[in-house]
């Protein structure tokens, strides 16, 4: 790609038949519309169980880095060090295997004039077992957001719309090792590892875009002070990356393209007028359900969500966190995953669990990339 020439952002939303399955992508590849070095990150939609033994997203991770390795006759495990490649598992209900495709080209002669939706990529260095869910983990999310800042051409934290964080967790023989070395970690429960992960991602961005300050006393506000929460923040954490990887999304007016993306915090799993002010402003009316016509023009959705800790969602007593046959999790994805789907009358919807600080308690958020009209 010319970099003198002004960027634009494309989007592809691509369907799987199972974790390991490129064949939509390797399509767009053959038939010349995407070159594999246009390929700057994937956030993707797995079909398994969303937790430590998920072992999809690594399938995907792999499958997806022997594609692109072998159209740019790269290694594909040193590629998976530059292309962050961010899945969530779990699509419970109506929720579609998925995937999308952020490729960076250079403007069409005829592509709207800026600021238009544009991205930035970024890498933490590796996170040993001792950081992770610690202030150093805040620290180094935001050094990476503040990356994917400039890498996108955005100047200003008020133009940065979403901000997706795949963060490291702590497995059980990773705590091992470390308390064998007489070292501690923050948790050597790899569940609540991974929710500490999510909740140092998010206040990382959260340092990156102004929203808090650099202290480390608010590390005791990881997972205890949930009024402390970044409503552009979406994070994930899982056994298949060792550090934070970073796609952030926003408006710059370096960038040209059709593309614009709203974000709004939802307070609930039934904050349905979150999602239709979040499409209302890419002039997309819900009413209650977007037109096939407007949901053609939604290039991507993406969630975070949470099961109520207190246990009631607007005063009925919920059973997700009581229900042992069910992670709470499951339940949660399933449910906001529904309400958003019926809204855009498509069921591929990114929807990731786990919504600590992420914002309000109890809620999470809703971000949509569509086509101007």
């Amino acid at each position: 790609m010319n970099r003198d020439n002004a960027p634009q952002l494309q989007v592809f939303r691509l369907g799987m038949a199972h974790p390991g399955d490129l064949s939509e992508l390797a399509a767009l590849l053959d038939d010349g519309t995407l070159r594999a070095d246009q390929v700057q990150a994937v956030i993707g939609k797995t079909e398994g169980n969303g937790g430590v033994n998920d072992f999809t997203r690594g399938y995907f991770t792999q499958s997806l880095m022997h594609l692109l390795g072998q159209r740019l006759g790269r290694d594909p495990l040193l590629l998976q060090h530059e292309l962050p490649c961010i899945l969530s598992g779990g699509t419970e209900g109506v929720l579609s295997p998925h995937y999308t495709v952020f490729a960076r080209t250079d403007a069409a002669p005829n592509a709207p004039a800026g600021p238009a939706l544009a991205m930035g990529r970024a890498f933490s260095p590796p996170m040993v077992a001792t950081v992770v869910g610690r202030w150093a983990q805040v620290r180094a999310v935001a050094q990476a957001v503040r990356a994917a800042m400039a890498d996108a051409l955005i100047d200003d934290p008020a133009d940065v719309r979403f901000v997706q964080v795949k963060g490291p967790c702590v497995t059980a023989a990773r705590a091992a090792a470390a308390q064998a070395a007489g070292q501690s970690v923050a948790s050597a429960d790899p569940n609540r590892s991974m929710a500490l992960s999510r909740a140092a991602g998010a206040f990382g961005v959260a340092l990156a875009l102004g929203e808090i300050d650099d202290n480390p006393a608010l590390e005791g506000a990881l997972l205890s002070r949930f009024d402390l929460w970044c409503g552009r923040a979406s994070v994930s954490s899982g056994v298949e990356v060792q550090a934070n990887e970073v796609v952030l999304l926003g408006h710059s007016r370096h960038w040209r393209g059709p593309l614009r993306m709203a974000c709004e915090p939802m307070a609930d799993a039934l904050d349905l007028p979150a999602v239709t002010r979040a499409l209302a402003q890419l002039g997309l009316p819900a009413n209650p359900q977007l037109s096939p016509a407007d949901s053609r023009r939604v290039a991507a959705a993406l969630v975070k969500c949470e099961p109520d800790r207190r246990g009631r969602v607007r005063g009925a007593r919920h059973t997700m966190l009581d229900d042992t046959d069910i992670n709470a999790q499951r339940h949660v994805r399933g449910a906001v995953g529904g309400l958003v789907a019926g809204a855009l009358g498509d069921s591929r919807v990114f929807v990731s669990g786990g919504a600590e600080h992420q914002g309000p308690d109890g809620g999470g958020l809703i971000a949509v990339i569509a086509e101007t009209a």
